[in-house]
């Protein structure tokens, strides 16, 4: 297409930035621009939220669905004692009541590991040998027994769908530390989206470019950044020159706006990224041996252990915040819970604990904080035959690195693994605590929304509060 430069009826410099980029520049894609055009938006209202920091980025491996507890990381002999019986502590709070059972024990041994003796189930052998490394809080609590309404309270500290998430309050505070990379990258699965989809990393009503940036499975990680077939490096060179021009004539339209000019600078990233990407993205400068630890040479940990590896060299490259998601909802075991178990845990467990390593072993496990954590806990008796219904009073997580405390188990659940009753943990004190590893101040990140000033903990509200019982 021929553009006359010196017909201003006809000259696309009348355009928008954004519907030219969007239509002619080289195939950068909105994805990119819509990051770039962020890049300097940083949180005006979270001034005076910042305090020394322990962490400077989290890398969150969610596990959807909702972890057995106490088939994974809270071991109690009562389920093994009432195997088959009743369950003697009273009601409890079940989803599918037609089906509810007697109490299940577990089918897994349990073991003491590392120099702190903490217990983790027999399929746990990876995670077994971090356990110095990681804080275990076994005293998790949730306030929903649904998935979704679960998933966006870990998330984003509310029920209502479309609210900004943990990773772009994070990215809205901090900023990024690399312009060629978004700061907010999600993995996805291969097999596609989780239950709730995107809304599991959406910015809400914060603006559009805190919100994550999904990295697919793929030949093409990142749709529309490479230039589209059949443009020639001298095309291109044409096509960012014209864009040159138009940045040139908008700050001469508008010299009074700096934010603009500031803007129109970072455009030039654009470019950047699309080499950026691909390198971060290389596992072919990996080591076998790298490799190996991730158990990539594993077929059914391999798919899980490149996503890890992916988080950790995104992590080295300057992006805050990683998360890596699974489709659909796996750990949701109603059916099958010990076979489900194995197999999940034949998937992540070596991943996960490589991740960790690796990190440590580079020095960046200081400053990064690694969560592993599903939506909520499992019931102690059956749903059917061998399954295990939704549980919001207990689940079990757990965090390394950033300034979390080392080879700690925190809190305990009741003699039936059903209900957290000691030092007890919600997900606002979590995402409190979460944000001052970060150096960020819960009660005062804070963004103008629907006439008051919002946050992810509501602290007024929720009562949250940091709990210094997990931090070193």
């Amino acid at each position: 297409m021929d553009f006359d430069m010196h017909n201003d009826i006809a000259s696309p410099l009348d355009r928008t930035r954004r519907a030219f980029l969007s239509q002619y520049a080289g195939g950068l894609g909105t994805l990119a621009l819509s990051h770039l055009l962020g890049m300097n938006r940083r949180a005006d209202a979270a001034d005076g939220a910042v305090h020394r920091a322990k962490a400077k980025s989290v890398i969150c491996l969610f596990q959807h669905g909702g972890p057995s507890q106490v088939d994974l990381f809270d071991p109690k002999t009562e389920l093994t004692k009432y195997h088959g019986k009743p369950y003697p502590g009273g009601d409890l709070e079940v989803q599918f009541d037609k089906q509810k059972g007697n109490v299940l024990a577990s089918p897994f041994r349990f073991d003491k590991h590392g120099g702190c003796g903490m217990e983790l189930c027999e399929h746990l052998p990876h995670t077994a040998k971090i356990v110095d490394d990681i804080t275990l809080v076994r005293s998790m609590s949730t306030e929903s027994v649904d998935h979704e309404s679960a998933l966006r309270l870990i998330h984003s500290g509310k029920f209502l769908s479309g609210l900004p998430t943990l990773g772009a309050w994070t990215i809205y505070a901090l900023g990024t530390e690399n312009a060629n990379l978004p700061a907010y990258v999600v993995l996805s699965d291969p097999g596609g989206l989780p239950v709730d989809g995107e809304k599991n990393w959406t910015s809400g009503w914060l603006p559009a470019v805190y919100q994550g940036t999904m990295f697919r499975s793929g030949s093409s990680p990142v749709l529309n950044l490479p230039s589209p077939a059949g443009v020639g490096p001298g095309a291109r060179r044409n096509q960012l020159r014209f864009l040159e021009e138009i940045n040139r004539r908008q700050i001469e339209r508008h010299p009074e706006n700096s934010e603009l000019a500031a803007r129109l600078a970072n455009f030039e990233t654009a470019a950047r990224m699309q080499l950026a990407v691909p390198d971060a993205l290389d596992l072919s400068q990996e080591t076998e041996s790298t490799r190996k630890l991730y158990g990539i040479d594993n077929p059914a940990s391999q798919e899980y252990g490149t996503r890890c590896l992916l988080a950790r060299r995104l992590i080295e490259r300057g992006v805050r915040f990683v998360q890596i998601f699974m489709s659909g909802q796996p750990w949701d075991t109603h059916s099958k819970n010990a076979e489900s178990l194995k197999g999940l845990c034949a998937r992540t467990d070596q991943p996960s604990a490589a991740l960790v390593m690796d990190l440590k072993q580079r020095g960046l496990l200081d400053d990064t904080i690694v969560l592993w954590t599903g939506e909520f806990g499992r019931q102690p008796i059956s749903q059917g035959a061998d399954g295990r219904d939704h549980n919001r009073h207990a689940f079990s997580l757990w965090l390394a690195g950033g300034g979390f405390k080392a080879g700690y188990v925190h809190g305990a659940t009741d003699d039936f693994g059903y209900k957290s009753i000691d030092k007890v943990v919600n997900v606002h004190d979590l995402h409190a605590t979460l944000l001052h590893s970060l150096g960020l101040d819960h009660h005062r990140l804070t963004y103008p929304h629907d006439g008051r000033d919002a946050s992810l903990t509501d602290a007024e509200v929720t009562k949250a509060r940091i709990v210094s019982d997990l931090l070193a």
